[in-house]
């Protein structure tokens, strides 16, 4: 009897030490990366109730007879504001905006304007009044002026375009800027330098990528970017979507890539929306709706920051690319409602959605579709607890499509409570010697040099 007590307490103190052992395991599986939290942009929003925040329909990239549109500002400010815009950046090449009842600093580049018979014309203080109160044509809500945005490097040939906001008035007037990578970093780091916001413009329309669409998964273009994300706090991202999307219908996948490259080290990417307008058609084009409390010009900068905003187009032609769209859409001018994100809230693991005007709903993370439904009055619910791998995403973001065109939302950040890995910029002589390269591409004649030798190309092809 005793040798079967000694070898029951044996066995039964094999059974603690294992359960022990077990839930020691289970706690550090936990602590180590298998539990995590999902940090969303629209934490704060509130979606519904007497306090509930706006939606408020907005465009922080477009175009005048002060550069290089054929529609003068103060038709172009009418246009937004009869199509229910509820504020406008003016980011003409090289040129600083300022209130829409003042002229700009003209460039000399543009005086053809008036040569070839368009016309170059502000508001009235009458009609800048009107708009910005909402009393014009009595529409009962305003839309506010935002100053200070400009499209650097409007001299460039080689399209590497950046969109500086809430600079002085003076400053960045005929910024011509380099070509290249170069030309990136030196209009982002002026940029910062005058205490603005930017962000990267149509980078497919730089990378080419109508004629390459794997330039978007390019491992150096990744890195490109990335890098000049992290390494300027007041450049927030890149366009995701811009106009009617002609040259930069891959965007969407470099974003997924630059989510992927740059959250590890802390950092995320916001994803902007622009019409880019130059035409009063293309005013219903690309664009962003904000979720502010109220339509401020604080709260725009603040929402710009925090992505508490969602981006929407009218138009996108169909790719191969797993995303999609699978069809072409162009309901530019058509009056169908774009649909919209009426919730985007989270709840441990589950993200809840409602929408309105939306007919399909996809889920993304690291650049694949991992949940994808057709979407009705009731809510959506994606527990990420039921998707094999959650833990291991960077990101989950979400895209509704629906008869209007399509909206996206900012990236959902997966945090697995580690710390992030620590950037520094590459000091070693092969850095060195490729920014000697970067300069060098950076210069006007390689520029043209490169356009020729693609010209010929082209030709004996």
């Amino acid at each position: 009897m005793k040798h079967f007590k000694k070898i029951l307490s044996i066995l039964l103190s094999v059974i603690m030490v294992g359960s022990c052992c077990l839930i020691g395991t289970s706690a550090l599986d936990v602590q180590g990366g298998s539990d995590y939290t999902i940090v969303s942009p629209y934490a704060d929003v509130v979606w519904s109730g007497q306090n509930a925040w706006g939606a408020y329909r907005g465009n922080l990239h477009s175009h005048t007879t002060y550069s290089d549109s054929d529609i003068d500002l103060a038709s172009m400010v009418k246009q937004y504001y009869s199509l229910g815009y509820d504020f406008l950046a003016n980011s003409d090449h090289g040129v600083t905006g300022v209130e829409w009842n003042k002229e700009p600093e003209r460039q000399l580049l543009y005086s053809y304007q008036e040569l070839i018979g368009n016309k170059v014309a502000h508001l009235t203080d009458e009609e800048f009044e009107a708009i910005t109160t909402g009393t014009y044509n009595n529409r009962g809500s305003k839309m506010i002026c935002v100053t200070g945005a400009n499209e650097l490097n409007n001299l460039s040939l080689s399209k590497n375009h950046v969109n500086g906001f809430f600079l002085p008035s003076n400053v960045g007037n005929g910024f011509g800027g380099l070509e290249n990578e170069v030309g990136y970093e030196n209009a982002i780091k002026f940029v910062e330098e005058n205490g603005g916001l930017s962000h990267i413009n149509h980078p497919g329309d730089w990378l080419e990528t109508n004629a390459n669409p794997e330039a978007v998964n390019d491992p150096d273009n990744i890195k490109f970017f990335g890098d000049l994300i992290m390494k300027y706090d007041s450049c927030l991202g890149i366009e995701v979507l811009n106009e009617k999307n002609g040259t930069t219908g891959y965007d969407r996948i470099l974003w997924d890539n630059l989510l992927m490259y740059c959250l590890p080290y802390g950092q995320t990417v916001i994803g902007f929306s622009n019409t880019d307008a130059h035409t009063l058609i293309d005013c219903d084009s690309s664009f962003s709706v904000f979720m502010m409390e109220e339509n401020t010009v604080e709260n725009i900068k603040e929402t710009m920051q925090n992505g508490a905003f969602f981006a929407v187009t009218r138009m996108l032609r169909g790719n191969d690319f797993e995303i999609g769209p699978a069809e072409s859409f162009d309901t530019r001018d058509s009056g169908i409602p774009y649909p919209m994100f009426k919730e985007l809230s989270v709840a441990g693991h589950k993200l809840i959605v409602r929408a309105e005007n939306a007919d399909e709903i996809q889920f993304i993370a690291n650049g694949h579709v991992i949940s994808k439904q057709a979407i009705g009055d009731l809510p959506v619910v994606l527990d990420l607890d039921d998707i094999e791998g959650a833990a291991d995403f960077e990101y989950v973001r979400i895209e509704l499509q629906g008869e209007g065109g399509m909206c996206l939302s900012q990236a959902l950040v997966i945090d697995d409570g580690s710390e992030p890995l620590g950037f520094e910029e590459d000091t070693s002589f092969k850095a060195m010697l490729n920014n000697f390269i970067l300069r060098l591409k950076g210069t006007k004649l390689w520029t043209i040099f490169q356009e020729i030798v693609i010209a010929i190309k082209n030709k004996v092809k």
